[in-house]
């Protein structure tokens, strides 16, 4: 039984007229009998008794009835759902980001997407950046911004912008005065950092190892929020993305630039390629690509 038939069938038992169904459904009355034909060849037995004269419902076909409209009425309700959501005017995305992200800098991307897509529902997971690319590895989110991973495998990564470490100190301390702070100076001071496995704290390990600066942690947390209150209570110092720069600051820390080395890591939003997103993730896309590449 297909939609086809389903309209024929409610066509013909409304009208109780085989030319007027033909001419509602722009149809031939050959080919509305045979659409009728096919339906009670499919289900076992008649639904309607023909003569030259007169057209009634079998029993079978009075208990078809009100399936048939409410199938008719769901398939018309997933079409118009479905035309909607190509339309972009029904849906709902989720996007997985690091705090740091969606705490500074996404907020204006999803006021850029709501004055466009007003009727789409946006919702934010904020999740460390190494739970990023797994949610959208497994398909729990469509779109996820995080550092770029170092193995992408079968996903693809659209960069959004250069982030560049900063080194956050609490107020009054001795290196305060610095226009930039090198490593060596910083590291002679307690040091705050991620617990691991971090991205975050596996880049400054990496960059420290291949200077040939050794790094000892004084403490370390979950959260970069929770190592900024620690620096701003003056337990130590700490090395975090400049996306961070702005609640630092809000917290009482000072940022400076940090050198001898860099750490700079492109940020950017990790998904499935690009023919595999609904309609609704794909203009997402393109606002983040928009609002700041």
């Amino acid at each position: 039984m297909n939609i086809k038939q389903v309209k024929a069938f409610l066509a013909v038992a409304q009208s109780m007229s085989f030319a007027s169904a033909a001419t509602q459904l722009h149809l031939s009355q050959p080919a509305l009998s045979l659409s009728i034909k096919s339906l009670e060849d499919n289900l076992g037995g008649k639904l309607l008794t023909r003569t030259t004269r007169h057209i009634a419902l079998t029993p079978e076909g009075e208990a078809l009835m009100p399936i048939a409209r409410r199938l008719l009425a769901q398939w018309e309700n997933a079409e118009d759902e479905m035309k909607q959501r190509f339309a972009l005017q029904l849906g709902k995305i989720t996007i997985a980001s690091m705090p740091s992200f969606a705490a500074s800098l996404l907020p204006k991307a999803i006021r850029n997407y709501h004055a466009s897509y007003p009727n789409i529902q946006v919702a934010i997971d904020d999740v460390l950046s190494d739970v990023v690319v797994e949610m959208v590895r497994n398909n729990q989110v469509e779109l996820g911004i995080s550092f770029e991973p170092s193995n992408l495998v079968d996903l693809s990564f659209h960069p959004l912008y250069e982030d560049r470490f900063i080194a956050i100190l609490p107020k009054n301390h001795p290196l305060e005065g610095q226009d930039t702070i090198c490593w060596r100076a910083l590291l002679e001071y307690d040091f705050i950092t991620l617990q691991r496995p971090s991205s975050v704290r596996a880049m400054i390990e990496s960059t420290l190892h291949e200077a040939g600066i050794e790094l000892n942690v004084a403490f370390d947390a979950h959260q970069l929020a929770t190592v900024g209150r620690m620096v701003s209570e003056g337990m130590g110092v700490a090395v975090v993305p400049a996306l961070c720069r702005q609640q630092a600051i809000e917290q009482g820390a000072i940022c400076r630039p940090v050198i001898a080395p860099e750490i700079r890591r492109r940020v950017g939003v990790i998904c499935q390629p690009r023919s595999n997103l609904s309609i609704a993730a794909a203009a997402m896309l393109d606002v983040l690509i928009n609002t700041y590449a």
